[in-house]
C-alpha cells in the first residue's frame, strides 16, 4: 500500500500559477487540491482560469483552522530573503518569515490529530548555503521539532536534470511525518541522462512571432556591435567581462575591490593590445552611444560558436550575455528574457512556459508580457513531479521493507 492514497490531498501555497499543482495532478490525475494561496492578482487570476480554484488568499491573515485538512504540504516560498540577486537578508527579510507561516499551519494540523503526511518545498539554491548554513539549519530543525522526518540537506536540482533544456538550479525540501517513517532519509534522485535543446521547444518561426517578439533596431546595432566585436578579437574562451568604458583608462584602482581591479586591469590589458582595432570599432559603432549596461559584454560560450547570432543572448544589468544554444538560461522574475541568436527574436511566452514544463493547454489569457515574470517565479513543474514521485517510490519501498 502506498503512503498516498490516489484521490490524495494537497494544498498549495505561494501558489504562483501552479507549477506545484500542474505536478500533483501529473502525479495522480485523482490527487485533490484543497487549499491554494497566492496574493499576486495576476497569478490568482491564472489559477483560477486553469484549475478552477480560488487561491486569493493571504497566509498571513488565514486562520489555520479555515484551511481543510490535506496530506500534502506544498510550498514555493519567496525566495528574495535568500536569493544572490537580492540582498540575501534570510529571515531578517520580512518576507523570510513566511516560512513560519508554513509552521504555524502544520503546528495547528497537528494538534487537531490531522497531522500532514509529506512536505515538499522549493527554493534558491542559495538556500541551502545562505548565512553559512545557518538559514538552513533553522528550517531542518523547525521541520523536525514539530514531527516531520526531514532529508539532511536540500537537493539542487535543474529541469535540465529531466530532459528540459533550461538551467534553473533550485534548492528541494522533503519530508515525511516520522509516525509513518522514522528511518534514514537516504534518498538520492536519478537524473536524465540526455536532455533537449533549446531548439525543441520553440515554436515555428512566422512573420507574425517576428513581428511580435523580434528585437528592436536599437538592440541590432548593439548586437551587431559586438558580432563584430568578438569576430575580430577572434572567438575563444574571454574569462572576463568586457567593459568597454574601461579599455582607454588610467585611473588608479587601488582603493577598489580585488575582484574589481581584476577585471579592469583585464580589460585595460586587452585594450593595449588590441589598440588599432578597438579604437576603429568604437568610433564605427559610436559604442559610447549606447546605454552603460550594453557597454559590457559576457561571452560565455567559449569557442562552441563563432558569431554572437549563432548563441542565446540575453540584455542584463551587468551587460549582454551569449552563452551556446543548448540550455535556456534561469527564467527569472526581472526582464532577462532569453534571446535566440538564430532568429534575432526573443523567446514566446509559449516557450517559456515550455522551460517550466507547463502543459500546451495552459491559459495565458491576457497578461501581456507580464507573464514572463509570472513564469520567472513558478516552480518547474517536471522538476516537481520527479521529485514526487521518486520520493513517493523510496517511502513505500521502505516501508514495505520494514513491514
Amino acid at each position: 500500500m502506498s503512503i498516498l492514497s490516489n484521490d490524495f490531498t494537497f494544498i498549495d501555497l505561494f501558489s504562483g500559477i501552479g507549477g506545484f499543482h500542474y505536478a500533483m495532478k501529473k502525479f495522480s490525475p485523482e490527487s485533490i487540491c484543497v487549499y491554494s494561496s497566492e496574493i499576486n492578482a495576476k497569478a490568482i487570476k491564472l489559477y483560477d482560469l486553469n484549475f478552477g480554484v480560488k487561491s486569493n488568499h493571504d497566509i498571513t491573515s488565514i486562520s489555520a483552522q479555515d484551511i481543510p485538512d490535506f496530506d500534502v504540504l506544498c510550498a514555493g516560498f519567496p525566495c528574495q530573503p535568500f536569493s544572490k540577486a537580492g540582498f540575501q537578508n534570510g529571515f531578517d527579510d520580512t518576507r523570510g518569515t513566511l516560512f513560519f507561516e508554513i509552521i504555524r499551519i502544520l503546528k495547528s494540523k497537528i494538534d487537531s490529530g490531522n497531522k500532514p503526511k509529506i512536505l515538499i518545498l522549493e527554493n534558491v539554491r542559495n538556500l541551502a548555503t545562505h548565512d553559512n548554513h545557518r538559514t538552513w539549519n533553522v528550517i531542518y530543525n523547525s521541520l523536525v521539532e514539530i514531527g516531520f522526518n526531514v532529508i539532511e540537506k536540500p537537493l539542487i536540482l535543474s529541469p535540465k536534470d529531466f530532459g528540459v533544456p533550461q538551467l534553473r538550479d533550485r534548492a528541494i525540501i522533503l519530508a515525511v511525518d516520522s509516525d509513518l517513517f522514522s528511518g534514514h532519509l537516504d534518498f538520492t534522485i536519478n537524473k536524465f541522462k540526455e536532455c533537449k535543446t533549446i531548439f525543441s521547444i520553440l515554436e515555428k518561426q512566422s512573420v507574425k512571432m517576428q513581428k511580435r517578439y523580434g528585437i528592436s533596431d536599437y538592440e541590432k546595432k548593439v548586437l551587431d556591435a559586438w558580432d563584430i566585436f568578438i569576430k575580430k578579437l577572434g572567438v575563444r574562451t574571454i574569462g572576463f567581462p568586457i567593459w568597454s568604458d574601461e579599455f582607454d583608462q588610467s585611473y588608479s584602482v587601488d582603493t577598489l575591490p580585488k575582484w574589481k581591479q581584476n577585471f579592469i586591469l583585464k580589460n585595460r590589458e586587452l585594450y593595449t593590445e588590441n589598440k588599432v582595432m578597438i579604437d576603429k570599432w568604437k568610433n564605427e559603432y559610436d559604442i559610447n552611444s549606447f546605454i552603460k549596461t550594453h557597454r559590457k559584454f559576457e561571452w560565455q560560450a567559449g569557442k562552441s560558436i563563432g558569431s554572437v547570432y549563432e548563441g542565446l543572448i540575453q540584455f542584463r544589468p551587468s551587460g549582454i550575455r551569449v552563452k551556446k544554444p543548448d540550455f535556456a538560461p534561469t527564467l527569472v522574475a526581472m526582464a532577462h528574457i532569453p534571446i535566440v541568436g538564430k532568429f534575432k527574436r526573443y523567446i514566446t511566452p509559449k516557450e517559456a512556459a515550455r522551460l517550466q514544463s507547463l502543459p500546451e493547454d495552459f491559459n495565458f489569457d491576457s497578461v501581456g508580457d507580464d507573464i514572463y515574470r509570472l513564469l520567472g517565479n513558478a516552480v518547474n513543474v517536471d522538476v516537481i513531479y520527479n521529485v514526487v514521485k521518486q520520493f513517493v517510490d523510496f517511502l513505500d519501498k521502505k516501508s514495505s521493507v520494514i513491514d
